[in-house]
């Protein structure tokens, strides 16, 4: 069974909510359920394996744990009943979080498990005891097989943003998962979009799931404006970027996505000066206390500008972002309408730009042809200078297989090429040119072997 639903005027009154959970959201301010919290409630809570499709930034965390939380009773037990597998670490902080205000009034044990830390301060803050634990799936499996965690009373089993996790390529270490969990449990699915790999993966593991469907995910928000600009080149994008970014009345919190970790390098290098005190980063490169803090620096509006990449900022929410800025224009479809989820959230206003060189005029038309919808131009300002520096990706192809070794994006061209002379061309033999050489000298096979080096000095 599939449901569809565009729009609906359900209250948090109209749902059987617990006074606990009541009260908790009325401190949040939240009047009315987003369309995929009221149509999940009564499916999650019926017991039935459940995948919900929703763009992000519907708020899919409270669409299963409203429910999850509402039919959870008090327990002194030691081992968790509820899983949480999200994708990265920061959605694990976040989740953790949301969870927290959720339960406000409920007394709950949540704990947070992700690499990159202390395993053993994790292992203790288990064996405290725990109702739910939201975890990356590489180091939940780690902390299952030195026995530090038992899942054997798990009851539901919530897989966040699995479409990215099967991107990353979780698909392995979610299946040693599932042999380690009982099998009689509620598996609770959500994602944005709906790959074959997912389609794989439910139809596999998932009895008769209940599909709830909040709109196609190629179709934007409607709270969202969007426009687009073609820009020549990368150097062109960062003046841009820079004239737009002076406006900090317009430009109050900017989200910058690129598609690259080294993009997100030099773009954070070569935006202006000026904006050194408001701008912050975040990719995978980047230390976990590193990318926590600019996390939490944007979140809090100490940093005006945050530079992103896809993988990184999927499926976090940050509060009363103006205007996302797609600095490259990704090359999956699917990738621009997430980044795009990034604002005009809660139902505010949003906005979105779009930068596009020649190279990607074809990926815009496949977001394009994905939302059926023509993202308006705007011509560049006068005042914008056309940059002829090149990147290393922007380099005519000769270019570039001449100089192989090169390590930077940057591109200045010059006329000191020039073909090695005859003595310096020669090419690495590898272990032939070293065997060449052994028999040249008559090096010993073994140096350690003084028998076998006296036997070949008397022939």
């Amino acid at each position: 069974m599939q449901i569809k639903l565009q729009a609906m005027q359900t209250t948090f009154e109209d749902l059987n909510l617990s006074n606990q959970l009541r009260n908790a959201i009325e401190d949040l301010g939240f009047v009315k359920p987003t369309p995929i919290q009221a149509e999940s409630f009564s499916v999650v809570r019926s017991g039935k394996d459940v995948v919900g499709i929703a763009q992000t930034g519907t708020g899919k965390t409270f669409a299963y744990m409203m429910p999850i939380l509402r039919d959870l009773k008090y327990s002194t037990q030691q081992h968790p009943k509820i899983l949480v597998l999200v994708p990265t670490r920061e959605l694990v902080l976040q989740v953790v979080e949301e969870i927290e205000k959720l339960a406000k009034y409920i007394t709950l044990r949540v704990v947070g498990v992700y690499g990159g830390t202390n395993i053993n301060t994790q292992k203790r803050a288990i064996a405290q005891g725990t109702d739910v634990i939201v975890a990356t799936p590489g180091r939940l499996y780690d902390l299952a097989l030195s026995k530090a965690l038992n899942l054997k009373n798990i009851q539901k089993l919530v897989i966040d943003e699995v479409d990215v996790m099967l991107d990353l390529g979780f698909r392995f270490q979610l299946l040693n998962i599932f042999d380690i969990l009982p099998e009689r449990r509620q598996n609770i699915m959500f994602s944005a979009t709906m790959t074959d790999d997912v389609d794989a993966l439910i139809t596999d593991f998932f009895k008769t799931p209940e599909k709830v469907s909040i709109a196609v995910s190629g179709t934007p928000l409607d709270n969202i404006s969007q426009q687009s600009f073609d820009v020549p080149n990368f150097f062109t994008k960062v003046n841009l970027l820079n004239h737009m970014l002076k406006d900090k009345e317009t430009y109050k919190k900017v989200l910058v996505f690129v598609g690259f970790k080294r993009t997100a390098d030099l773009l954070f290098n070569s935006i202006d000066e000026s904006f050194a005190e408001e701008i912050c980063l975040i990719h995978s490169n980047k230390t976990q206390n590193y990318r926590i803090r600019s996390i939490r620096q944007f979140d809090e509006g100490k940093n005006r500008i945050l530079v992103a990449t896809d993988v990184m900022a999927r499926g976090l929410d940050f509060n009363g972002v103006s205007h996302v800025i797609n600095f490259d224009t990704p090359k999956f479809p699917e990738n621009y309408m997430h980044r795009i989820g990034r604002t005009g959230r809660a139902e505010q206003e949003g906005q979105s730009i779009l930068f596009s060189t020649p190279n990607e005029q074809e990926h815009k038309a496949g977001l394009e042809e994905l939302m059926n919808y023509k993202i308006p131009k705007i011509d560049l300002p006068a005042e914008i200078e056309i940059s002829e520096q090149l990147t290393e990706d922007e380099r005519p192809r000769e270019d570039r297989e001449r100089s192989k070794n090169r390590t930077g994006l940057e591109y200045v061209p010059g006329p000191a090429f020039h073909e090695k002379s005859e003595k310096n061309s020669k090419t690495n033999q590898g272990g032939s040119y070293r065997r060449e050489i052994a028999k040249k000298y008559k090096k010993p096979k073994t140096r350690g072997d003084k028998n076998y080096n006296k036997r070949n000095k008397k022939k």
